[in-house]
């Protein structure tokens, strides 16, 4: 039977789809924040109904929440940024990369190869340099669009508070729209959604977290300088799958045996495998009781998430991607082959 998209392509259905897209092109330029914002709210949300189980009022106690929940993350990237900015500084002020060329030339004469230890050190120089800069000039270029950036804070803190206050309309209002006879489908998608938030804040964000903690104790304790800025950086590679902590560990080991502190080589190289075991133990035991996401899902939000949204793509990238694969999920099972 034909089907007559005149019958669908009414005065009404037409205005609604003009105005949708008038609507998306007015908030694609903050897109990104709207989506972290509902992300986020999810989160916050648990935190605010448990505030306002003994405050009563609903906008102070979602407030707190968001106090609670949002400070901490804005912190977090003032003090990343605040590290590798004083890092960057202080190699250009004090020509500290020196120490490195003298560690390298150390290690080579160990090795049984006829190289050119200038030649490497000149190079090494220049990279450094060019590196330092760069960061500098991101460093600069990120300051210098602060206008934007307190615009995009705001969006996104306005979006989690209605987000959180309103989120239950917010899906009524969509589920309004919803012909009756998917309305399970609907119902059984929103479900899967949030298995997935859960499998990814508890899986993926929780295990990072633990892993960062234990990275910022174990290199303090090692008498690493910027102890802890390393076992932060150690936290958010561990969201990325492939990586993990092993870059950072790694880079220690062979910086320790360049520089003939061979016991401590050897003790942060074990450490970074205790690292690196417990996490398999750790994300299958938090995230077991929700969906399983696929790591190649993962991977590619991870990758090309930044690549779209920028920073944030970091988060919004592979919960996207997850999200999509549960809806996908959800319709297979419900019109296609049934539930398992």
């Amino acid at each position: 039977m034909a089907i007559d998209i005149k019958e669908y392509l009414t005065p009404p259905i037409l205005l609604i789809i003009f105005l949708l897209v008038i609507s998306l092109m007015f908030i694609f330029p903050v897109l990104n924040m709207i989506i972290l914002g509902a992300i986020l709210a999810y989160g916050v949300r648990p935190v605010a109904l448990k505030i306002q189980s003994k405050l009563k009022y609903s906008s102070i106690s979602i407030l707190l929440a968001m106090v609670v929940v949002l400070i901490p993350l804005i912190l977090l990237v003032g003090y990343i940024v605040f590290e590798i900015s004083s890092v960057v500084s202080t190699m250009l002020l004090t020509n500290s990369y020196v120490d490195i060329n003298e560690s390298i030339t150390q290690l080579l004469n160990y090795l049984p190869l006829n190289i050119d230890t200038n030649s490497i050190n000149s190079s090494l120089n220049s990279s450094i340099k060019d590196i330092a800069t760069y960061v500098l000039n991101y460093s600069v270029s990120f300051l210098s669009k602060f206008a934007n950036i307190t615009l995009d804070l705001f969006i996104l803190v306005c979006s989690v508070f209605y987000f959180v206050r309103d989120g239950d309309r917010c899906l009524a209002f969509i589920k309004d729209f919803v012909p009756d006879d998917s309305k399970e489908f609907f119902d059984n998608t929103v479900e899967s959604v949030k298995d997935v938030l859960k499998s990814i804040f508890y899986g993926h964000f929780l295990t990072s977290v633990i892993i960062g903690i234990f990275g910022c104790i174990g290199y303090s304790l090692l008498g690493y300088p910027y102890g802890i800025f390393l076992g932060v950086i150690t936290g958010i590679l561990q969201l990325i799958p492939v990586f993990g902590p092993w870059p950072i560990y790694w880079a220690l080991f062979f910086i320790d045996v360049a520089c003939g502190n061979y016991p401590r080589a050897v003790i942060v190289l074990l450490f970074g495998f205790f690292l690196s075991t417990i996490d398999m133990y750790i994300r299958p035991a938090l995230s077991s009781h929700y969906a399983e996401i696929h790591p190649l899902i993962l991977l590619i939000g991870f990758l090309s998430g930044p690549l779209v949204y920028g920073i944030v793509g970091f988060i919004i990238g592979p919960l996207i991607l997850g999200i999509t694969y549960a809806v996908l999920d959800s319709y297979r099972r419900e019109y296609l082959v049934g539930d398992d």
